[in-house]
Order: C-alpha cells, then sequence, then structure tokens
C-alpha cells in the first residue's frame, strides 16, 4: 500500500536566526515537528507519519548540529521527492552582526565555535549551509524581525484559513467569583437593556 503524499518542510539556516520561533509557530498552526533528526531516519519518520498519525503536514529541522550526519541531507531530500511528497525548504538567515549580538545576549555557544571567535564560527557556518540556502524555496532574512513579526511570517506562508481565523468568546460571569483566567478583555455590561427591555 503506498503512503498518501503529504506536505514536507525542512526547517534549517543559520543558529541564531530563529528555528525554533519557527517551529513553534508551525506546531501551533497544526504542523507536526521534528526536531534534530538524522537526515537518514527523514523519510522513514515522513512516511510513519503519512501512515499513523493522520497529519498531512510535517516539518523537519536539520542543522549543522548534526555534524557529519549534515552531509547525508541532500540523499534524504531526494528520497523524500521520489517518494512523491511535497517537499518545501525554508531557510532562516540573518546578519553576522544580528547574530552575533544574539549569541552574546542569550550566553550559549555557537555550535561550531571551537577555538576561533564567535565571528568566524558564524561564518563558517554560513559558508556550510551556502548549497543549502541555494536551494531553499523560501529564505527569511530575521535580522530586522522581532519574534511576533517572524510568526506572522511563517503562518503567512505555511498556515491555512482554519488557522488564519479570529478566535472570540463570548461569557458572562460574575465578578464576585473574579474574572476568567483566559480573558484577554473585559467589559462591564450590565447597563445594557436586554431582549426583554428590562436592564440588567
Amino acid at each position: 500500500m503506498s503512503n498518501p503524499a503529504i506536505d514536507v518542510v525542512l526547517v534549517t539556516g543559520m543558529s541564531g536566526a530563529g528555528r525554533s520561533t519557527a517551529t513553534r509557530a508551525l506546531e501551533d498552526i497544526g504542523w507536526f515537528v521534528v526536531d534534530n533528526l538524522p537526515p537518514t531516519l527523514m523519510i522513514n519518520v515522513v512516511d510513519y507519519v503519512a501512515q499513523r498519525t493522520g497529519s498531512q503536514k510535517v516539518a523537519v529541522v536539520a542543522d549543522v548540529r548534526g555534524g557529519q550526519l549534515f552531509d547525508e541531507l541532500q540523499e534524504s531530500l531526494k528520497a523524500i521527492k521520489s517518494a512523491g511528497h511535497d517537499l518545501r525548504v525554508l531557510f532562516l538567515e540573518a546578519g553576522d552582526e544580528s547574530l552575533v549580538r544574539r549569541y552574546e545576549s542569550s550566553r550559549r555557544p555557537h555550535p561550531l565555535q571551537r577555538d576561533d571567535s564567535l565571528l568566524g564560527a558564524v561564518q563558517r557556518e554560513r559558508k556550510l549551509l551556502s548549497d543549502l540556502r541555494a536551494e531553499a524555496d523560501i529564505v527569511i532574512d530575521t535580522s530586522n524581525l522581532n519574534v511576533h513579526e517572524l510568526r506572522r511570517s511563517i503562518e503567512g506562508s505555511f498556515g491555512d484559513d482554519e488557522h488564519a481565523k479570529l478566535r472570540a468568546t463570548v461569557m458572562s460571569f460574575g465578578f464576585k467569583y473574579g474574572i476568567p483566567l483566559d480573558a484577554d478583555l473585559v467589559a462591564d455590561l450590565r447597563f445594557c437593556i436586554t431582549r426583554t427591555g428590562i436592564q440588567t
């Protein structure tokens, strides 16, 4: 039995460019996200999701943390395409200055930083990812984006009408019991006239 074709997004790019934010945004709009998966297992995971979970959308994160395994990525992408799945590559990048500033403020080590400077590690990673960036379907430069703007960009590129709808819940409650914890906006409507003409 052949597996149904599903949408697959490879999320990759520069360390510190916003991959975590992008994957959280994808999860929030219904994508099944797998992070830091060895490339040789990608086709197996995609097929498993297609058969078992009912999800038609899978996002896989791959980056230089995988070390030498990252070299196997091209073969895995070819296997996903030849299986009939719709594959897109999302590449997140930012300028050297932005990435250095982000790493310095987070105080986390860059995955490629060994004995050289942080800037040297960023530039080495950019060179390693240059071929993948050239093949990307969508490139987002996050240098001047905040978290919310990046989320909106991801939702616009990968969301559907179902997740784009505004959701509003109207409820009544007694003030003496306290305001509901999940309320974003509270209005006192006791002055309104009801359908029976009685002021509340």
